[in-house]
């Protein structure tokens, strides 16, 4: 899991992004999403303190869930769900290149929100 920044003419947005790693030779990386897992979409991801931020904060796994709690517009703490399944069958198939249309959205059905 990796956190990443898109900065345009008029404002920067925080997104995540993924890569699976070699077990033997972390520095290897093996595969990577291309594009971003998610990003800020939500009113409570795009309106706060710092404006359009998701900013992972760590990760835990039940079986075959990963849970990432991360930062909302540095104003609340949210959680993303997964199954981990799909998301290394993704990073596994992920193109060279990728419109922003086609971004792998999985995380967004799952959002948990807990304001501050």
């Amino acid at each position: 899991m990796y956190h990443g920044v898109r900065q345009t003419t008029s404002k920067a947005s925080y997104r995540l992004g993924m890569a699976l790693l070699d077990p033997d030779d972390p520095r290897k990386v093996l595969h990577r999403s291309e594009g971003w897992i998610f990003g800020p979409r939500e009113l409570y991801e795009r309106s706060g303190d710092v404006n359009d931020v998701v900013f992972p904060c760590g990760w835990v796994l039940f079986d075959d869930e990963i849970r990432i709690y991360y930062g909302s517009a540095d104003t609340s703490v949210s959680l993303a769900t997964a199954k981990v399944s799909d998301v290394l069958k993704y990073i596994h198939e992920c193109p060279e290149e990728q419109c922003p249309d086609e971004y792998c959205r999985f995380f967004e059905g799952h959002k948990q929100v807990t304001p501050r």
